[in-house]
């Protein structure tokens, strides 16, 4: 079969290699078995180096991003992060080190991991952090193995229960489950936070403890915490933070101050590291003084003007990550962290805050606004109203693709029909979140004129409207060129 590709024709080349310096096929048949020596030279496109290189610079276009355009990703702070702090993490003496290194040489990197513990403490009250966790679902787990930890070390080994709000991030049972502990989920109340009597009834002398995002995935404050707090102390219980929404109370509010003994930090979306695509990522864990002892090791400690790692913690729940974690994050963050200052700290909180409320205002009169109070970072919006048209939340996140937009997180919380949660984040101006609102006004009055355009959308991007089951089920994980062959006939 003729194969038939995209460009290319027979005879284009793009480089030419030197003559083969290793022995004939025919002589390497003793060493390799006839069966794996290939018969005939691969099917592949002769393209010249001008085709490669516009071919591939071409697709790199196709790609969407927060250096493209606006991301509005609930729940992920997609936001835009300064490129100095990109720089600083390319510096010969931290891109260059290894990680075998002896202590002596790399008392400079020792000294940043020492001091980014030092600032992660001050931002959230908390006591010691280690920094090994590469994301915050591993930070999650490693929280969680700390506090069952913690209970066997009193005798307490029965208190395997983890009380879960149905508002929480999926990943926070699913950690639990992992660490060998059971969930229970608890609902919440009518103004979208922790339901008091329903975590009374759930709390026993099992209780491990129980783990909250403040603010919560509503993007609402959990405004009875230190009675949530009180509640599950009293019975012997501990609190852990999902601190993925940090950048709602940066210099504002901290975890420690609100009762939380174990907290996680997403660098990759507060502290200025390009998040998505599957890293990289870093998810510190800080923990109360009563939980330093069970942290990770090693930690780096300072003693007689040096910086060390210190391996001696006998509690140490043991390694979670290779090394030091993933240092080049932590780098970028550390930079983040000095370039802003405690004033531009909280100014990234205040301006979250401002630009989520300025959204959810001018959207709450075209989509049901289920929760229509002052919100933190994001707001949760409902597309019930539309779907009453025969239009779905994932039909109108498909028509923003042809304004130009990415869609926001939907279906998420799973406690809102029709969800779509949308975070602007502080480094977006009012220009930006003004065609954004206009583009979802537009897109409420297509629904009632034009449902069926919108259910088809979206209409101008290079690829269509797929089949989500199917890519699901069945997904073409590669390139199988008789399937190009037919297309293309």
């Amino acid at each position: 079969m003729k194969l038939i590709f995209e460009q290319g024709a027979p005879g284009r080349t793009g480089i030419h290699l030197p003559a083969a310096d290793v022995p004939a096929k025919k002589e390497m048949e003793h060493l390799i078995p006839p069966e794996y020596l290939r018969r005939d030279p691969p099917a592949l496109p002769e393209v010249s180096e001008v085709e490669a290189v516009r071919h591939f610079v071409g697709l790199s276009q196709l790609n969407y991003g927060v250096d493209t355009g606006f991301y509005p990703l609930g729940s992920c702070t997609m936001k835009y992060n300064p490129k100095v702090n990109e720089e600083i993490a390319r510096l010969d003496g931290f891109s260059g080190v290894h990680p075998y290194q002896s202590e002596a040489t790399v008392q400079g990197c020792l000294e940043l991991l020492y001091n980014m513990d030092r600032y992660l403490c001050e931002l959230t009250g908390m006591a010691k952090f280690s920094l090994q966790p590469a994301a915050g679902a591993q930070g999650e787990l490693t929280g969680l193995m700390m506090i069952k930890a913690y209970h066997e070390s009193r005798g307490e080994g029965c208190r395997t229960r983890i009380i879960v709000p149905d508002s929480s991030h999926g990943t926070n049972p699913a950690s639990a489950q992992m660490a060998g502990l059971e969930v229970a989920e608890i609902k919440s109340n009518r103004s979208g936070r922790v339901d008091l009597d329903e975590l009374k009834k759930n709390i026993d002398g099992r209780l491990a403890g129980i783990m909250l995002t403040n603010p919560n995935t509503l993007g609402l404050f959990e405004s009875e915490i230190k009675e949530i707090a009180d509640l599950v102390h009293q019975a012997g219980g501990l609190l852990y933070n999902d601190g993925a929404n940090a950048n709602a109370i940066l210099g504002i509010a901290t975890p420690g101050a609100m009762g939380f003994d174990v907290i996680h930090l997403n660098l990759h979306k507060t502290f200025s590291t390009p998040h998505g695509g599957g890293g990289p990522g870093s998810g510190p864990v800080g923990v109360k003084e009563s939980l330093a002892p069970f942290l990770p090791k090693p930690l780096v400690e300072q003693a007689e003007g040096r910086y060390y790692l210190d391996y001696d913690r006998p509690h140490s729940i043991g390694r979670v990550k290779a090394f030091f974690g993933n240092f080049g994050v932590v780098v970028k963050a550390c930079a983040y962290i000095l370039s802003m200052g405690p004033e531009g700290l909280r100014r990234v909180a205040e301006d979250a805050v401002l630009n989520a409320n300025y959204m959810k205002q001018a959207l709450k009169g075209y989509y049901e606004l289920p929760y229509d109070q002052v919100c933190k970072h994001e707001f949760v919006l409902s597309g019930s109203r539309q779907k009453e048209r025969g239009v779905t939340t994932e039909d109108i996140a498909k028509r923003l693709l042809d304004y130009g937009f990415h869609p926001p997180t939907i279906y998420f919380p799973l406690i809102v029909r029709e969800a779509l949660m949308i975070e602007p984040t502080e480094t977006e101006n009012m220009d930006t979140l003004d065609r954004f609102i206009a583009a979802m006004i537009k897109i409420a009055g297509e629904v009632e004129q034009e449902p069926e355009m919108v259910r088809k959308a979206p209409h101008t991007t290079v690829v269509g409207r797929l089949d989500g089951v199917k890519a699901a089920r069945k997904p073409v994980l590669k390139w199988r060129p008789e399937a190009r062959y037919e297309r293309l006939e």
